[in-house]
């Protein structure tokens, strides 16, 4: 099977657009280029489907690969059969090599290895014949040494028909969809660990059985961590008597004393190798889905949380809050540079709140500051109390920030390479006041697995995790666009061609020459060749450049086109950028060519409308209920107002204000089903919530959406 027909057999995307889809990737395009600016070559196909295409195709590769491996060590063996050959070409499924690879496959010393070695294969032979009428006597022709009696003899054979039942693809496929139709999942709690205290947030899995292909992701992830922590034991299984039962049928076509040695050696290969090994890999099967469901909702709500309102370019007084350590307060112009820096004592032990206020004052006026940034940290909503309550000369508005992942910043070789002459604290107010103005360009710095959205990150397969965690911040950044004269390495390595070693070129080149005024510029920049150019430069802004298309995600490679459109109209490009009446007036099929068709023009028409516009909203400030402040405040039926600080398959958690998030249980998110959370909320939505209950003893907040008041 070719890769193409690979492909198209599980995805059914059109053979036109797909074969067109594999060529650009193995030319080194990237799927955000592909995505936005190909359209005609790939029949219009979204980064949905390009990103399924990129998956089955390294998926195609893996079992060709392996594949090869196997044909290799076949013919070394000098066991390869046309037949079987023939077997392994015309499989693409990796579990299926893997039976097939299994009877020949180098492995560790067995019991039916002692036999053959003892002689016994021949007798083993016999048995399956099923045609022997004494097969006592039979047997005892196979004694020796080795084997002193018929009834060992017996046994050994056995143990090698117990192992050519285990390698029998058609039973081990047989049973494999008996595991992955019917498994069971079954959790017992170790009795020394039932007490345990660190064991009690695992109690509902104590004494747990559900069929394993119900089991929701969040589950499965709970109970296997609450096993390797060594609080519960694990088993999956089916049915076992009517497996082996099933197993008879395909190999047992007699009533004679071979037929009960075959069921006995059945028997013992169903429990000593066949479920051992199937369960085992219905387990991992599960686990990666699981996986997969958990990984998904990491990725979008890391996508929310990046393409997160920004507040823009405003100069902006960070707080990052503390009580003995006081408050770190840091002063920033409207490109994100920092002015100033001190510490203000407003809390206990110091309670210089007067002195802090007067500061706090003198440096709004001093650096002309128009938002303050306050860390939702320690001591936050003490510091946003007393901001609020600040008579300023001007309008100031005050936002509580998350800090989540700020602490890793601050500690990192970005920050210091960032801030070399500033310690942690000072990076950490900074990183709060950044992510304010934007929150895109400040999180790409921190490791996504650090900024506290998600479920069971920690459990989940890693390699896997991260690439899609990179896939996500690379689409959120090529979605946006990126400023080249402002962007950090770190910003600028997720655009599309250009990589961290790039990245960094770029940075020195603007650190060398001063800022970027052109597109074209950017190809003197080291290393950056003509492929790293064609795929980045669409999505790299350039502020007041000459050619104001430089600063749109109109590609280069059409600037001729539109120039031939404002010609055509008797405009300028910066007068027929924005003229909507005009650009709606124009007829695209006049500007068709063989490389750009009107998916194409109409995206090139969209942004012609309206030239780099920020697709984002604008950042909102938001205030908590002002009497609450720690659990013990908070009584069932209590109605307050909340950020979604995190969004997971069976709910969503709410910042009230307190340290505690409470959840939102999905059967508590609307009066109808949900089946998509994240078709109901979002993270950073301000919401309102009722309390349902408090448990103070667990520190648990049960919440809900779905009320009147």
């Amino acid at each position: 099977m070719t890769l193409t027909a690979y492909i198209q057999k599980i995805t059914q995307i059109p053979v036109k657009g797909l074969t067109a889809t594999i060529q650009l990737l193995n030319e080194d395009c990237t799927l955000p280029f592909i995505a936005r600016y190909r359209k005609e070559l790939t029949g219009n196909l979204d980064e949905v489907a390009i990103a399924e295409i990129i998956k089955y195709k390294k998926q195609f590769e893996t079992i060709e690969k392996r594949k090869e491996t196997i044909l290799k060590a076949l013919q070394e063996q000098g066991v390869l059969t046309d037949s079987l050959k023939q077997q392994l070409q015309n499989t693409q499924d990796l579990s299926v090599l893997e039976d097939l690879y299994l009877p020949f496959k180098k492995k560790r010393k067995t019991k039916a290895d002692t036999a053959r070695k003892n002689g016994l294969e021949p007798l083993a032979n016999i048995i399956m014949a099923q045609r022997s009428k004494d097969l006592k006597n039979t047997a005892a022709t196979y004694t020796n040494a080795a084997v002193p009696s018929p009834k060992e003899a017996l046994e050994g054979a056995r143990h090698i028909i117990a192992e050519w039942v285990n390698e029998r693809s058609d039973v081990r496929s047989f049973l494999r969809r008996q595991y992955s139709k019917k498994a069971s999942i079954a959790a017992s709690v170790i009795k020394t660990k039932k007490d345990d205290e660190k064991a009690q947030k695992y109690r509902d899995y104590f004494n747990w059985d559900e069929p394993l292909n119900r089991c929701p992701s969040h589950r499965l992830l709970a109970i296997l961590r609450a096993e390797s922590e060594g609080f519960i034991r694990l088993k999956v299984a089916i049915d076992e008597e009517s497996a082996r039962l099933s197993i008879e049928d395909k190999i047992i076509n007699s009533d004679n004393a071979c037929a009960d040695e075959i069921a006995e050696a059945i028997e013992d290969a169903y429990k000593r190798l066949l479920a051992p090994s199937l369960s085992k890999e219905a387990l991992k099967l599960a686990k990666e889905k699981a996986d997969h469901a958990a990984i998904t909702v990491f990725s979008k709500n890391l996508q929310q949380l990046l393409l997160g309102a920004p507040l823009g370019e405003k100069s902006i007084l960070a707080l990052d809050p503390g009580y003995r350590s006081g408050c770190k307060l840091v002063c920033l112009d409207t490109q994100g540079d920092i002015q100033h820096n001190e510490n203000i004592y407003p809390h206990a032990p110091q309670n210089q709140q007067k002195e802090a206020i007067k500061r706090i004052h003198v440096l709004v006026k001093k650096f002309d500051i128009e938002v303050i940034a306050i860390g939702n940290g320690t001591a936050s909503r003490e510091t946003e109390a007393m901001v609020k309550g600040i008579q300023f000369d001007r309008d100031i508005e005050v936002f509580v920030v998350s800090e989540a992942g700020a602490s890793i910043y601050s500690a990192s070789t970005i920050a210091r390479e960032e801030f070399p002459d500033y310690d942690i604290t000072v990076r950490g107010a900074i990183s709060i006041g950044r992510r304010l103005a934007d929150p895109l360009a400040e999180l790409v710095k921190i490791d996504a697995k650090s900024i506290g959205v998600g479920q069971y990150q920690h459990d989940v397969d890693q390699t896997l995790l991260q690439q899609e965690l990179d896939a996500t911040v690379e689409h959120c950044v090529n979605k946006i666009g990126v400023n080249i004269n402002t962007a950090s390495t770190s910003l600028l390595s997720y655009v599309s061609g250009i990589g961290p070693k790039l990245a960094a070129n770029i940075v020195a080149y603007r650190g060398e020459h001063g800022a970027f005024t052109s597109r074209s510029e950017i190809k003197k920049v080291k290393r950056l060749g003509a492929k790293a150019f064609e795929q980045g430069a669409g999505f790299l802004r350039i502020k007041n450049a000459q050619n104001p298309l430089d600063d749109s995600a109109v590609h280069p490679e059409s600037y001729t086109l539109v120039k031939k459109m404002a010609k055509d109209c008797k405009l300028s490009i910066a007068s027929l950028l924005g003229n909507s009446k005009i650009l709606g007036e124009i007829n695209l099929r006049n500007y068709c060519t063989d490389s750009i068709g009107l998916p194409t023009l109409n995206d090139i028409i969209s942004e012609l409308k309206k030239p780099g516009l920020d697709p984002r909203e604008k950042a909102t400030s938001f205030s908590f209920n002002e009497h609450i402040h720690t659990i013990d405040d908070l009584s069932s039926g209590m109605v307050l107002p909340g950020i979604i600080n995190n969004i997971t398959n069976f709910g969503c958690f709410v910042d009230i204000g307190i340290k505690e998030s409470g959840l939102v249980h999905i059967s508590n998110l609307s009066n109808t089903f949900v089946s998509d959370i994240n078709a109901v909320v979002s993270l950073q939505q301000q919401v309102m919530v009722k309390v349902l209950t408090v448990d103070t003893a667990r520190k648990r907040v049960q919440l809900s959406m779905n009320f009147t008041d």
